[in-house]
């Protein structure tokens, strides 16, 4: 019964359903690398394991210190999403503390490996990514930055799921740098913002009891649920204008995501902060920028 606890703990850690953000980004980097000067499947596989990697090592770490901080415990039954509320692995007793700590620094430690390896035998260069990404991956929660703290956790995010996994995974592969693709990176990373945006909306009564004060809860969620909008819009329309400028007309494919984008929107809105139904407006909204990394990943790969 305890090992079926503990890889149910473990399932929710690695939680296929937020790992897609970072997935997504490595789809748009590898389609963007085949185009531009061939895929290498090894070097793919050791990039696609190290994140996630560091994946599950934040999860885990950060689940230590919302459990800490009072931030899991206080959200009610009914605010509770599958996208938002934490991982709740200490709060439903599947994994200990001491097991969490344990999880969160054996995939630490395999992310450092599989980065390391890359370095080694890669490209050295590939070292400042692999550093930036981990120190992201511990100060979103972690001492002394705690950002997901101070209302900084969606500016991490932004960089992290933008720039820094697409145009990291990319440069493994290439070594060097295409500008469609870090201007459509950072278009990624403000759509990969709004999934953590929307996402803290269940949470705002518990994240503002603990203390947890990201953007959603200085703003308030009226302010937030138009800056969401606006985050949506500048996404969309920064790819516009990358595809154009760079006449990289096979990412206009990307521009399929404003479909559940919009509907994400019109739902927040209309959702009066009631959870159950701000969560078709999440699910959209993973939808949205999942097909948006996708399409304009394989639209620029077909249109070369």
């Amino acid at each position: 019964m305890q090992e079926t606890t503990y890889w149910q703990g473990f399932w929710r850690l690695a939680d296929p359903k937020i790992s897609l953000a970072s997935f997504a980004g490595m789809v748009m980097a590898a389609c963007f690398a085949a185009a531009d000067g061939g895929l290498h499947g090894w070097w793919l596989a050791f990039t696609v394991f190290g994140i996630f990697c560091v994946e599950v090592a934040k999860n885990a770490s950060g689940e230590l210190v919302d459990f800490d901080s009072g931030t899991d415990q206080a959200v009610r039954a009914e605010n509770r999403s599958p996208f938002s509320g934490g991982k709740r692995v200490l709060v439903d007793g599947l994994l200990s503390q001491t097991q969490t700590r344990n999880i969160a620094v054996t995939f630490f430690v395999a992310a450092i490996v599989a980065g390391l390896t890359i370095t080694l035998f890669r490209d050295s260069r590939v070292l400042g990514f692999g550093v930036f990404g981990m120190a992201l991956a511990w100060s979103y929660h972690g001492a002394p930055l705690k950002l997901a703290y101070r209302g900084l956790g969606e500016l991490a995010v932004a960089i992290a799921y933008g720039p820094l996994v697409v145009c990291g995974t990319y440069f493994v592969q290439v070594g060097s740098f295409s500008a469609p693709l870090i201007h459509g990176s950072m278009a990624l990373g403000l759509l990969i913002a709004a999934f953590l945006w929307i996402n803290e909306f269940p949470d705002y009564d518990a994240d503002k009891a603990a203390g947890k004060n990201n953007l959603v809860v200085q703003l308030g969620c009226e302010t937030a649920s138009l800056v969401y909008v606006v985050l949506l819009t500048t996404g969309y329309i920064w790819l516009l204008l990358c595809a154009n400028y760079y006449h990289a007309h096979g990412m206009l494919w990307g521009i399929l995501g404003v479909v559940p984008a919009i509907f994400s929107a019109w739902r927040l809105m209309a959702s009066d902060g009631v959870t159950h139904a701000v969560i078709p407006a999440q699910a959209a909204c993973l939808l949205s920028f999942i097909l948006m990394a996708c399409g304009s990943g394989v639209g620029y790969w077909l249109s070369v």
